[in-house]
């Protein structure tokens, strides 16, 4: 295992206990222009993510109005009451996407499949590195605003659930996520850089609490305007 990934293990709580947890729980508020364009502004302003660290499930309660839940795994998500009555259901839901681009309209079973597995990808960020044909190489560094980050290029396998096959990460010398950069495939592949802050331990591990999502122009350079998508994490339980 490469060094760094070493030092980013350890700067967010240890890979030996993280393999330990069973569910992690987070207060989330998620918002951004894209959800503006998607027709679901507000959707997750305020609202609960609980998943499962090592197997991609989550669900968030409230989805939406109370008493409403959307509830993901990559090959089927549902919208549910709280005694599990489907409302709304979709199997293999990455299909549904097909000749998307960044602006085409949503139905609430695109958006639960999205920000579930975007929000699983991020909270299992950088442990989900570890998993089995995952596969993790260091490139040279950026410097960025007079910092210079180290950066990993991530491949990830075909059976996880995420933004697209390669994505690349920046740390900074604490080992610390500072940038992450993807083309998301659903969204017909607009490149982003998605920046983290703020960050904080809960449980004895460390998770940004505040995410913006920005334009990201070919030179590498991202765009103030519009902010993509905004996280903003109010606490998180482990278990």
């Amino acid at each position: 295992m490469i060094d760094l990934l070493h030092t980013v293990f350890d700067a967010h709580g240890g890979l030996n206990r993280w393999n330990q947890l069973t569910e992690l729980s987070a207060h989330v508020g998620i918002g951004g222009s894209l959800w503006e364009w998607k027709g679901y502004e507000g959707i997750l302003a305020d609202t609960h993510a609980t998943l499962d660290p090592r197997v991609q499930k989550l669900s968030f309660d409230p989805f939406g109005a109370p008493g409403r839940r959307g509830v993901f795994a990559p090959d089927f998500n549902t919208i549910e009451t709280p005694d599990a009555k489907i409302l709304a259901e979709r199997h293999n839901p990455r299909s549904a996407f097909a000749g998307h681009d960044r602006e085409t309209p949503w139905d609430e079973l695109h958006a639960v499949y999205f920000s579930s597995y975007a929000l699983w990808n991020y909270l299992t960020t950088p442990f989900l590195f570890a998993r089995p044909g995952v596969e993790v190489t260091e490139i040279e560094p950026w410097q960025e605003n007079g910092q210079k980050w180290r950066r990993l290029v991530v491949r990830f396998p075909d059976n996880i659930a995420t933004h697209a096959r390669e994505q690349t990460f920046y740390y900074d010398d604490a080992g610390l996520l500072r940038r992450h950069d993807y083309d998301a495939e659903v969204l017909g592949k607009p490149p982003a850089s998605h920046y983290t802050y703020d960050h904080r331990v809960f449980g004895g591990f460390t998770f940004p609490t505040r995410r913006r999502v920005l334009a990201r122009q070919p030179d590498g350079t991202t765009l103030a305007e519009p902010v993509l998508i905004t996280i903003d994490v109010l606490d998180i339980t482990l278990r």
